[in-house]
């Protein structure tokens, strides 16, 4: 294939990849949160009893899940804030192949409750803003492979 066809296919991609349409994300944010207050936001709705958070154990509050969802940790994928809000606000949009079948629905979606009619959108600023730190990238590791002869 020449360069110019690669070009071309590549400007089309472009093109094709970027949605402007009704339903387009572009445009969307949400100003940057209160870690301080996602923390206590974080616990007023009691995260824990579904989720584990390194250093916030808490074993006032009973666990309804046999196998937390782990928030936070060491990623090889960037955590972003639209993920984060999105998790949150929509739980089933993007299930984790690594997800434990017990935390699904019989239909295949999250048992994560909807807190869209409760959390406030500043509480779900604070809580993504208090949340995202939590993820540490790692680099991939390629496997290596020797040459071919």
């Amino acid at each position: 294939m020449t360069v110019k066809k690669l070009v071309v296919f590549a400007l089309i991609g472009m093109l094709f990849g970027c949605d402007t349409g009704p339903s387009s994300p572009l445009g969307f944010s949400l100003p940057m949160g209160d870690i301080a207050k996602g923390e206590v936001v974080f616990n007023k709705y009691q995260c824990i009893a579904c989720h584990s958070l390194e250093g916030h154990e808490q074993e006032s509050v009973a666990k309804e899940l046999n196998k937390p969802v782990a928030l936070g940790g060491k990623s090889t994928r960037i955590m972003t804030y639209a993920t984060l809000v999105t998790s949150i606000i929509n739980p089933s949009h993007k299930i984790a192949g690594r997800y434990n079948a017990d935390n699904l629905q019989a239909d295949g979606s999250s048992k994560m409750r909807n807190y869209n009619d409760v959390m406030s959108v500043q509480e779900l600023i604070d809580l993504v803003s208090f949340l995202q730190p939590k993820y540490q990238l790692i680099p991939y590791e390629r496997t290596h492979y020797e040459r071919y002869r």
